[in-house]
């Protein structure tokens, strides 16, 4: 394994509510120092990405606006943590707030980054199974329509429905794997 480059300096370029860029002062193993700038969250907390299946054959997902696109995507439910909390515990609020739903068994499959290159940010990706109805107030605003999705259909979801959330169709492949494999 490479030795990794000495951090020498770090400072807040730029702060909104929920990011911050900073500027990194690196020198590598080799003598070259370089600045870099990078996307870290304003929290702190990290990501939760939530595949939850009411049974083994089936997901589901939300219909949720994407302003970065500005369409409509066919996604996972997610959300950031709060402070205190454990990806399970994050995992199972979230899907109260975006499915109706919790459940009474949550296993933390993997962390995903989503650009490791420029951005400090991690989503932890839970499986949520053993479901039962449990609605609880979150920050959406409006209300999210909820889409049982076959996990063996993930072809078309991709190719015909439009979901292109990288998140999403990474944590599918993962989930459908993870449950086969039991």
């Amino acid at each position: 394994m490479r030795k990794k480059p000495e951090i020498k300096g770090r400072t807040e370029v730029a702060r909104s509510r929920l990011f911050t860029i900073e500027q990194v002062d690196l020198r590598f193993s080799n003598g070259a120092e370089a600045q870099y700038e990078r996307l870290a969250p304003a929290s702190g907390y990290g990501a939760v990405i939530v595949a939850a299946m009411p049974d083994p054959q089936t997901v589901l997902l939300i219909e949720e606006y994407s302003v970065g696109t500005e369409r409509y995507e066919l996604v996972l439910p997610k959300g950031r943590m709060e402070a205190g909390e454990t990806p399970e515990q994050a995992a199972n609020r979230e899907l109260a707030e975006e499915t109706g739903h919790a459940a009474r068994r949550l296993t933390h499959i993997s962390d995903l980054a989503l650009a490791p290159g420029y951005m400090r940010h991690s989503t932890s990706l839970v499986l949520a199974e053993a479901l039962f109805p449990q609605q609880a107030d979150g920050d959406e605003p409006e209300p999210l329509i909820v889409i049982p999705w076959p996990i063996d259909q993930i072809h078309e979801l991709i190719h015909d429905k439009g979901c292109t959330e990288g998140r999403t169709i990474a944590a599918l492949y993962m989930v459908r794997d993870f449950v086969a494999r039991r």
